[in-house]
């Protein structure tokens, strides 16, 4: 790094520090923010040494061990840094009080995680308690409709057998229930512990490392420089660098919050309404979730779920992500076009050459990261192993370097991640240990297949249904493990179809959920930074998302296109769908590439062709693609005769 050249935009090396998401905790020197850093820090240090095998007094820590003291240490984290209801700044008695009884439960349970395996030991009335403050934490962390879903789905058990048709199983007391949800693997001491505690923490480490040495801003410069200065520039250079990002810190939320922040008032002053800029912000985001190489904590479930490395999720996701923003690239750049807007003058942007200069250390460090995933096969340690190769680059511009108050602000910021994280996936072990213990996975799949009659188009159909009513209220994760273990092996059943693209298929309609009316979350929030309308911002994040909604079906039924079975079929179907994407985007937004506007009459026609001729499957491109050549002819006759009467 050159120390003579600072980010853009940046003042003073404090600039880089991230903000911090959780208002109530103050400043860096507040008592409830000490607290909070030295609770995250215990956490933090203890994943760092159980993942690594290191051991104190020769005695490595024991699997239930290590997942009791980090919940307790992150569930009193996030009591003192998660507000009871919107505009709580201060902590209360009871948040301090409902922190120390977490932490003191579950380091007594810590005790007794040898028993609890051997012998089946548990302690009932302090399993209540901390079902009951799981509960609560669920509320503050994903709303009210993610705790009804906890509710509902966890007490199943109670009313098992006296639901009716796929939905009844095996019942349980309460008494049973609560020792399957608190204290076997089948709850919080399984799956969902293991995603937070083990298997995404390093990544959210390298998240909150890349944050704080202005990797985001970095990613907003880099496509500046390459895409600012072409129509459309500022929408163009959201959708890339969010793509960056996103794939990088695998979350919607803070993606949005992050590049959001930048490129939407750019945007809008550009020329873009901003219901628009809020819209491509929102989509832009939403794909980073399933945008090699982190992605969000969804893949990692699907790898366990389906017991696959997670360089398999990995390689698998590349094409589907690739042709999602190549839609939305293409339908920005027809906006544009259509609406003759510029981008920015080169002398406002910066050059590529001081950016590349600058910020070398987070292209080395992703090179990295994915040859740790992929070829070395490290999985838990590579982000890890990336975040301190960031930390030793960082000292290499003043601007970036670890000093002792960025270390410590990014400490808490990581805290903040993971403690969110842990509020939002740990209580969802009650969900699945109640579709587990029950027994309803499998009847719940016979039904569908029942229900569909044994066609596998009305099972998928039911699927997606499912997925959306799921997703919609912010439970991809719930959907996915839910759906995981009820839909795919119905649909595997039916159609014999490939078991990865299945599941990828599920996390797709899961996630998509996010930019859909009526609870499109990202598109709500992208729409507040915006200052436009949720519901318009929504339905116009739908319309840019158009490839999301149909390509999942695409790879369901061509497994080729994730890079699965014989890639032989890629020859064709591959250039196929990115000349059907063109075409669908130039319906949608009235211009097409290379031709020029679109008559509104011929939209409607070009996209169904479109769609057509990008479906995988020979007969359908042949015939599509006479009926595309003969609109093209049309949309490029409508323009010569537009430009020789405007010469005229």
């Amino acid at each position: 790094m050159n120390t003579s050249e600072t980010p853009s935009g940046a003042k003073d090396p404090d600039d880089l520090l991230p903000p911090s998401e959780v208002t109530r905790l103050g400043g860096l020197g507040s008592w409830q923010s000490v607290i909070f850093t030295l609770l995250c820090t215990l956490g933090l240090l203890l994943g760092l040494a159980y993942i690594f095998g290191f051991s104190a007094g020769g005695a490595r820590l024991l699997e239930g061990e290590y997942y009791w003291v980090f919940i307790g240490l992150f569930s009193a984290a996030a009591f003192i840094a998660l507000p009871a209801y919107a505009g709580q700044k201060k902590i209360p008695w009871y948040d301090l009080a409902a922190a120390v009884v977490v932490l003191a439960i579950s380091l007594y349970f810590a005790t007794h995680a040898w028993d609890m395996v051997q012998a089946g030991w548990y302690n009932l009335p302090m399993g209540v308690v901390i079902w009951l403050l799981m509960m609560e934490l669920s509320r503050r962390s994903g709303g009210i409709p993610f705790l009804l879903v906890v509710v509902v789905l966890g007490i199943y058990p109670l009313v098992a057998d006296h639901l009716p048709g796929l939905l009844m199983g095996i019942p349980y007391d309460f008494d049973r229930m609560i020792e399957a949800h608190v204290f076997r693997t089948e709850g919080m001491m399984g799956i969902t512990t293991k995603i937070v505690a083990e298997i995404i923490l390093g990544f959210l480490v390298f998240a909150g490392v890349l944050i704080a040495t202005g990797a985001g801003q970095f990613f907003i410069d880099l496509a500046n420089a390459g895409f600012g200065r072409y129509r459309g520039g500022p929408a163009k250079v959201s959708v890339v660098a969010s793509a960056f990002f996103g794939s990088l810190s695998g979350s919607v939320f803070s993606n949005i919050a992050g590049t959001g922040s930048i490129t939407i008032p750019t945007m809008k002053k550009v020329g873009y309404p901003p219901h628009y800029a809020g819209a491509i912000e929102a989509c832009a985001s939403t794909g980073g979730v399933v945008m090699p190489p982190v992605m969000g904590a969804i893949a990692f479930v699907m790898a366990i779920t389906i017991g696959v490395d997670y360089a398999t999720v990995m390689v698998a996701s590349i094409l589907p992500s690739l042709l999602y923003y190549l839609g939305l690239l293409l339908q920005v750049d027809a906006y544009a076009a259509r609406m003759n807007l510029r981008g920015e003058p080169p002398e406002k942007l910066p050059a590529v050459g001081p950016v590349l200069r600058r910020g070398w250390p987070y292209l080395l460090v992703l090179l990295f990261l994915i040859w740790g995933l992929l070829y070395k096969r490290w999985e838990y340690y590579a982000p890890w192993y990336a975040s301190l190769l960031m930390i030793g680059l960082s000292f290499l511009n003043r601007q970036s370097m670890m000093t002792p108050r960025r270390l410590l602000e990014t400490t808490r910021q990581i805290g903040v991640l993971v403690t969110q994280t842990a509020a939002i996936i740990v209580p969802i072990a009650f969900v699945v240990s109640a579709l587990t213990i029950t027994g309803v996975t499998g009847s719940v799949t016979s039904g569908l297949v029942a229900l569909g009659g044994g066609n596998l188009y009305l099972v998928i159909f039911f699927g997606v249904a499912a997925c959306f009513v799921m997703g919609m209220a912010g439970l991809s994760i719930v959907a996915y493990i839910f759906l995981a273990v009820t839909l795919a092996p119905a649909i595997i059943e039916i159609g014999g179809l490939n078991t990865i693209a299945v599941h990828l298929f599920i996390v797709y309609y899961a996630m998509l959920a996010v930019i859909t009316p009526p609870v499109a979350a990202a598109s709500f929030l992208a729409a507040t930074i915006a200052g436009a309308k949720p519901m318009q911002t929504s339905w116009t994040a739908m319309r840019l998302g158009v490839v999301i909604y149909f390509i999942p079906l695409f790879f369901l039924f061509q497994p080729a296109l994730v890079l699965q079975g014989d890639l032989t079929p890629l020859i064709y179907v591959l250039p196929s769908i990115v000349i059907g994407i063109g075409l669908l985007a130039g319906g949608l937004e009235g211009y097409l590439l290379g031709v020029g506007r679109v008559r509104p009459s011929l939209r409607l026609p070009l996209m169904a062709a479109g769609f057509a001729f990008s479906f995988p499957g020979l007969t359908a491109t042949i015939v599509s693609g006479v009926v595309c050549a003969f609109l093209i002819a049309l949309i490029w006759r409508d323009n010569r005769r537009a430009g020789a009467t405007a010469a005229g």
